[in-house]
């Protein structure tokens, strides 16, 4: 079994097991049986129709209809167990297709919560640190041709922590490249879009607009830069690694890389719209035809980690619960690692991934292009309520506030109402004893301790043994 493997097996034996000490003093190992479903390919509208939420569905809709949003999905764990996952209006309102909670759709920056995941398993895997440079002769993205094409010293001083927390001195006071394709082309006299490569090497020959880690700005650069990292260290394509180290352990099946027009789009993905006083676009490849921006006015599929995932709500949810410290479904990092991802310092600092992680008013992860509106709102009390819309609306970025205001308005209502099940298993969610019990008998083992978010952010836990010493570096 290779070193790879091994890691995996110890993963998941993490996962699906836990020792506890009876009051006799013996030591005892339950095994989790739960058999994890595939979302995508068993969840229907109707496991989530029941009379009580009648109200919320109304509300939802009447939602859409404000905003005139053709589809969306709404997923809500409690607790880390799936109680709620459902699509609403049309996946393809030209076809006649209904939206089901088992549509994938573009998440747009959501991706960056994917990404950040992935470098601190690398980290854990002692493949990588967040204090590694990124450029240079040390760095991890050594190579000559970059370090040739850089005309600002300072960008050698970059970390992958700086990416991680837009604080790299990046900004997008000459466009943001990953927006600008058309211009930079122009610009640099190429036939064709720039490859990632070629990308870099211009954007390195740019002045940074702030010594790296004294300010922030906003920057989807930044995590193409960290997607690239993840290809040099693990020799696979950034899709293949993140599928087979962060998305597969988490029992997540159905996630790729967005492609970018409808022709291209996965069997079970939705067709996407823009408001419809949106004028069309120039295709962003300069080729002179008129496109819906969606479809060809962007490289959405160039975004790469900084957000180019494509998914269905109950399976992003499924990815929440395995980086969040609870109890029900394992986490694919351990504590320490979801503790730098989650650590609060102030509201002008981002968190690792997220957009923000207020102990005192959730984690808050947003997204939001053309034909795309998301946010992830993780409540202390243990809710998350996931929304994703295949339309885009007039407010752009700022139209998470609204979504966020509607989930305010159905806690209140709904929060109680809530089924008490778990739609990621197939089974009731007990445990059966591995050893001094030969039938076998079924039971639920001692409560874990259950961390606040407040405690999570301050790193006030206790680590589990896996948390304890890390891994040596093998990078050199």
């Amino acid at each position: 079994m290779t070193s790879r493997a091994l890691r995996f097996a110890a993963a998941v034996s993490i996962c699906l097991m836990m020792t506890v000490t009876t009051a006799c003093g013996q030591k005892e190992t339950y095994v989790d049986t739960r058999k994890p479903v595939k979302l995508n390919d068993v969840l229907t509208n109707e496991m989530s129709d029941t009379s009580s939420l009648a109200g919320l569905d109304s509300q939802v809709r009447k939602y859409m209809q404000e905003w005139r949003m053709q589809g969306a999905q709404l997923t809500i764990i409690k607790n880390d167990s799936l109680v709620y996952a459902k699509g609403y209006g049309w996946a393809d309102k030209e076809k006649k297709v209904e939206m089901k909670p088992t549509h994938i759709m573009r998440l747009a920056s959501v991706s960056k919560l994917i990404t950040a995941t992935g470098i601190m398993v690398m980290q854990e895997q002692g493949l990588l640190s967040l204090k590694d440079t990124v450029f240079g002769d040390r760095g991890i993205l050594c190579d000559s041709v970059y370090t040739k094409a850089i005309k600002d010293k300072n960008i050698f001083r970059i970390t992958v922590e700086d990416l991680l927390r837009h604080k790299g001195g990046f900004t997008t006071r000459a466009g943001d490249p990953m927006f600008s394709t058309r211009t930079i082309m122009r610009q640099n006299h190429l036939k064709t879009p720039p490859d990632h490569e070629t990308l870099v090497k211009i954007v390195l020959g740019w002045n940074l607009d702030f010594i790296p880690g004294t300010s922030q700005y906003y920057s989807n650069f930044g995590y193409l830069l960290l997607s690239m990292i993840i290809e040099k260290v693990s020799g696979e394509s950034y899709e293949k690694w993140i599928q087979k180290n962060v998305l597969k352990p988490a029992h997540c099946n159905d996630f790729h890389i967005a492609e970018n027009y409808y022709k291209d789009k996965y069997k079970n993905e939705v067709r996407y719209y823009v408001p419809s006083n949106e004028p069309t676009v120039s295709e962003y490849n300069n080729s002179g035809k008129q496109v819906v921006r969606c479809y060809g006015g962007n490289d959405i599929h160039a975004l790469s980690g900084a957000g180019a995932w494509v998914a269905s709500t109950p399976e992003l949810a499924r990815l929440v619960a395995s980086i969040d410290v609870r109890r029900s479904v394992g986490d694919i990092i351990n504590r320490e690692s979801i503790h730098q991802m989650v650590q609060y310092f102030d509201p002008d600092t981002y968190s690792l991934g997220w957009n923000d992680t207020d102990p005192q008013k959730g984690w808050k992860r947003t997204g939001t292009f053309s034909g795309t509106t998301a946010l992830i709102m993780y409540y202390p009390d243990g809710e998350c309520w996931i929304f994703a819309s295949n339309t885009s609306t007039w407010k752009g970025p700022s139209h998470a506030t609204y979504t966020g205001e509607l989930f305010r308005e159905l806690r209140r209502t709904y929060s109680d109402l809530l089924p008490k099940r778990d739609l990621f298993y197939e089974d009731d969610g007990s445990y059966t004893p591995e050893v001094n019990d030969t039938k076998k008998k079924r039971i639920e083992p001692p409560m874990e301790r259950v961390y606040s978010m407040q405690e999570i952010s301050l790193g006030k836990f206790e680590p589990k043994d896996e948390d304890k010493g890390g891994k040596k570096r093998r990078r050199k």
